[in-house]
Order: C-alpha cells, then sequence, then structure tokens
C-alpha cells in the first residue's frame, strides 16, 4: 500500500469513491480542502443507500490503513417520497461524513 505522503488528493478521491461503490452506496465529493497548516486534507461527503451501506462505507473508512480522522458525521433515514400524490415509505438512508487525511502531504 502507498504512504499518503506519495498519494496525490485525486487518489483519495478515487479510493473513496471505490469504498462506496464496494458497499452499494452512492457517493458525492461536495468539498476538498488543504488545511491551513498544510497537515493534511479536509474532504466532505454526501453518501446515500441502505442503511447497512452506510454503515459499512464508514467501517471501511476508519479500517483503512491510513491516517483518517473522522470530523463529522449526520445520517438521517429518508422515511417517504411522494409518487404520483401518493406517500411511499422508503428505507433509503443518507449522511454526509467529514474526514482529516492526515499527512498526505
Amino acid at each position: 500500500n502507498s504512504n499518503w505522503s506519495e498519494l496525490e488528493p485525486s487518489q483519495f478521491l478515487d479510493i473513496i469513491e471505490g469504498l462506496a461503490s464496494k458497499v452499494g452506496a452512492e457517493v458525492e465529493i461536495t468539498s476538498v480542502d488543504i488545511l491551513t497548516d498544510r497537515t493534511g486534507l479536509a474532504v466532505g461527503m454526501k453518501v446515500s443507500g441502505a442503511f447497512n451501506s452506510l454503515y459499512r462505507f464508514l467501517t471501511l473508512l476508519e479500517d483503512s490503513p491510513y491516517e483518517l480522522e473522522l470530523t463529522g458525521m449526520d445520517m438521517h433515514r429518508e422515511t417517504e417520497i411522494n409518487i404520483d400524490g401518493k406517500s411511499v415509505k422508503i428505507s433509503k438512508w443518507s449522511g454526509v461524513f467529514k474526514v482529516k487525511l492526515l499527512s498526505f502531504i
């Protein structure tokens, strides 16, 4: 495995997308910022799918061999959608995760 010091930010984003795909979740990167002290990268993302998919995504992210810090998380269940004027219950979850990738530069 590569060291983060050898990893480009775009490669880290590819890893995030790969983890989401592996567990059947959808991910959208919402922000990417180099920390002001240039010690790492802050990444914001929206993730959606079944609860199990979000949980497995978060577990894979946390268990990755890289130095990560989960700095924020907000998950909720989307309980209803409106189809042709009818309310339909669904079991889709969505979450906003913020992680800090340390020592990639």
